[in-house]
């Protein structure tokens, strides 16, 4: 006599959801790495890489700006967005607000002074154009970062 057997989840049945699964969702994530690593050199902006903007992440590295800055969404929520400053503010203004620190305003935290030579300055302003060209997919989400 054929004996109906109790429907059941066995050992053999969950080794199988989960290597299944895990491939599946392995295979998907190397999807997307590749979807990802296709797209890359066309946000990125790397074409307009110059000695300048090099120089000008230097002192952005270097003078801990990310400290307090957020760029392109990353680093510190202390001070304004920085990745869209240039197309905000333009150059001259950056390098007017820069040079103007501190400016002793009460009850503000001050942004230190550098003392940046004009053409650290320039470095600095050409890094800063050159991150707002980069393809964001519009972040951040309002002008004001």
């Amino acid at each position: 006599m054929n004996q109906v057997k109790a429907s059941g989840f066995t050992k053999q049945m969950a080794r199988n959801i989960f290597y299944g699964g895990s491939l599946f969702f392995i295979l998907v994530f190397v999807a997307l790495i590749f979807d990802s690593e296709q797209k890359i050199p066309q946000r990125s902006n790397a074409q307009a890489l110059t000695p300048a903007v090099i120089a000008g992440k230097k002192l952005w590295e270097t003078r801990n700006c990310i400290g307090c800055h957020t760029l392109l969404g990353e680093g510190a929520y202390f001070a304004p967005e920085l990745g869209n400053v240039y197309k905000r503010r333009g150059p001259d203004f950056i390098k007017a607000w820069i040079q103007a620190m501190p400016t002793n305003a009460p009850g503000r935290r001050q942004m230190p002074q550098f003392n940046f030579t004009e053409k650290q300055l320039g470095d600095l302003v050409e890094f800063l154009r050159w991150t707002n060209n980069i393809d964001t997919g519009n972040w951040p989400p309002n002008i004001e970062g």
